[in-house]
């Protein structure tokens, strides 16, 4: 365990020490009922603490402490120091007016992986939109949103973009599928300028991007976009992330990260390489 780690967002703190009480819980042959008496919780919310999907009071975290037997005073203040962490707001959280819960916890995790993985066929990743490509798919999904709310959103999308270039940036490697390249949004201009940022984001050391061709027909992940995040700290699983137009889900099971997993990894097979890449996407730019 290592409450420490630096760059850990809140949401990871959660998860982290969710699933540190659950094991320390599972050892001792306690029940989820028997602990959830203890804080004066039902069952169902000793397990959404243990999974990290809720913000934990650092009484109720004392108190299990003390139910799992926990005595050391060194042990009991790590995990005590991490709850309070866990309760720190991150930066995102001044955009809640314009964030949506579902996706709030998305950003968190974002903040705190060491290795970004996204295959999207529709629209460019947010973290590889330009702020012109970034306005205008905002605008799109948001047509009856005031001026300063679409501001708001392309600010936060554009806040998100900075930490591949600060001092713990995390590796980002993007499939995009060449529909999403072809569809005109925010007409020639804005692709123009979408096509030189991918071209300059494609250089930094971190980055890697590949394109899906047409050309190549069906393959391995037709079902839809998705990410994969992986963190620094082992005891986190790998999540994937999928989402649609009124939310999304949050896949940690290993079946189910494996077989996503296989997929990028296929999907990365059969793109184009990152040095083509960056030729076809030169190409689309002369082309627009």
């Amino acid at each position: 365990m290592t409450p420490e780690t630096p760059g850990t967002g809140s949401t990871v703190r959660r998860i982290l020490l969710g699933s540190q009480l659950r094991r320390l819980r599972e050892a001792n042959g306690v029940s989820r009922q028997q602990a959830g008496y203890v804080i004066r919780a039902s069952e169902s919310k000793i397990s959404r603490l243990e999974l990290g999907r809720v913000s934990f009071k650092e009484r109720d975290v004392d108190d299990l402490l003390t139910l799992y037997g926990v005595t050391a005073k060194d042990e009991r203040e790590a995990l005590l120091q991490l709850a309070r962490e866990a309760n720190t707001p991150g930066w995102w959280h001044r955009y809640n007016d314009v964030l949506p819960g579902w996706f709030q916890t998305y950003v968190g995790l974002e903040e705190s992986a060491a290795l970004i993985r996204t295959y999207e066929l529709q629209f460019v990743p947010g973290l590889l939109q330009s702020e012109g490509y970034a306005r205008a798919v905002i605008r799109l999904g948001n047509a009856g949103a005031a001026e300063h709310e679409i501001d708001q959103r392309v600010e936060l999308r554009m806040q998100r973009q900075e930490r591949l270039t600060g001092p713990e940036a995390p590796r980002l490697w993007a499939v995009l599928d060449e529909g999403a390249l072809r569809r005109p949004i925010g007409g020639p201009e804005v692709m123009r300028e979408q096509f030189e940022y991918l071209i300059e984001m494609s250089k930094l050391p971190n980055v890697t991007i590949q394109v899906m061709p047409f050309r190549f027909g069906g393959h391995a992940a037709e079902g839809g976009a998705f990410s994969i995040l992986r963190f620094p700290d082992q005891d986190l699983p790998d999540v994937v992330y999928v989402e649609n137009l009124t939310g999304a889900m949050y896949l940690d099971k290993r079946d189910d990260v494996d077989t996503y997993l296989q997929a990028m990894e296929r999907l990365c097979v059969d793109s184009a390489t990152p040095e083509r890449t960056v030729e076809l996407l030169g190409d689309y730019l002369r082309e627009t």
